[in-house]
């Protein structure tokens, strides 16, 4: 099972920025075209104040501050030029979503959708639109403002839509909590009776799931991927495997994922037959150009695996 897709965590809240600017991204993407990732997903388009492009309606109405360059422009013509397909992600506000205000963040994210149709929807790397707004269960009221918004997508620019939820397990825990695990998680039943209902009120505005693969104990992942794809298949979706590159385990959060865990998780996605591999995320964890010496180790270690480089 090959990783061909990654996230590009460019806005983030708890992951250390890179300060790279056009051509640390540009080796980046080449390193990632030379072990065949074909999609990349911008996995916000901001985040509060901060924006990834100057976006008129967002520093009108949320007083976001205007950034020093066009990274969506950037990450279109990089897509473009090595071969890729571009899938924009959402803005998250911080303040509406997570307030269980989910019309005022919808609301105010079609107006960004209109604004990037008209701005970047003619590009030939636009591939595709990413609901940023994670969730990992039948969230009362989160299924109906997915379904606005992807009428509202796919009538403006008809092009897949993808979500990538987690899974309500163990390691389910905010970033900012010292703890890697919780007492208890979600049952393997429980998880296929709510995602059955989230999926069935998607069907045909959603065209991709991506379920994180982080949140369950290694010996129990198996079983949840074989539901996920289970559910994928049976209302018609493309199911993916989101294999995170970075490790829940260690109680600094977060680095780079140990080798055989990776392994472990890929060859467990193949056995239940997903349709494709991404991950969060190459730039920071997976890199021989990241700040983490480790991802460097990573990168080399998965070339071998795949055949690029002798073991």
């Amino acid at each position: 099972m090959k990783i061909t897709g990654t996230f590009l965590d460019e806005i983030s809240h708890d992951i250390n920025h890179q300060n790279w600017g056009a051509k640390e991204w540009e080796a980046d993407f080449q390193a990632m075209q030379s072990i065949g990732i074909d999609t990349v997903i911008l996995i916000r388009s901001g985040y509060r104040r901060w924006i990834t492009y100057p976006s008129d309606v967002l520093m009108r109405q949320e007083g976001c501050f205007a950034p020093p360059i066009d990274l969506v422009a950037l990450f279109l013509e990089l897509s473009q030029r090595y071969g890729m397909r571009f899938y924009f992600g959402l803005y998250d506000s911080g303040k509406y979503w997570v307030n269980a205000r989910y019309r005022e963040e919808t609301a105010l994210n079609m107006l960004v959708i209109q604004e990037v149709v008209d701005r970047y929807g003619a590009h030939p790397a636009f591939g595709g639109w990413y609901f940023s707004h994670e969730i990992n269960r039948n969230v009362m009221g989160v299924v109906e403002e997915y379904a606005v918004m992807g009428h509202f997508c796919k009538n403006l620019l008809p092009a897949p839509i993808l979500i990538s939820p987690y899974i309500d397990g163990k390691k389910a825990l905010l970033a900012s909590e010292a703890a890697v695990a919780k007492e208890a998680g979600i049952s393997l039943e429980t998880h296929r009776q709510e995602w059955d209902e989230v999926l069935r009120n998607v069907q045909g505005i959603v065209d991709t799931i991506a379920f994180q693969d982080g949140h369950v104990d290694f010996e129990d992942l198996e079983d949840f991927m074989r539901i996920n794809k289970q559910l994928s298949d049976r209302y018609g979706l493309q199911g993916w495997t989101n294999c995170e590159s970075f490790d829940r385990d260690m109680p600094i959060k977060f680095l780079p994922i140990k080798w055989e865990k990776m392994k472990f998780k890929l060859e467990a996605a193949q056995r239940v037959g997903m349709d494709k591999a991404i991950t969060f995320e190459f730039s920071h964890f997976m890199s021989p150009h990241s700040s983490y010496r480790q991802a460097q180790h990573l990168f080399n270690r998965y070339r071998e695996y795949i055949g690029l480089l002798p073991a």
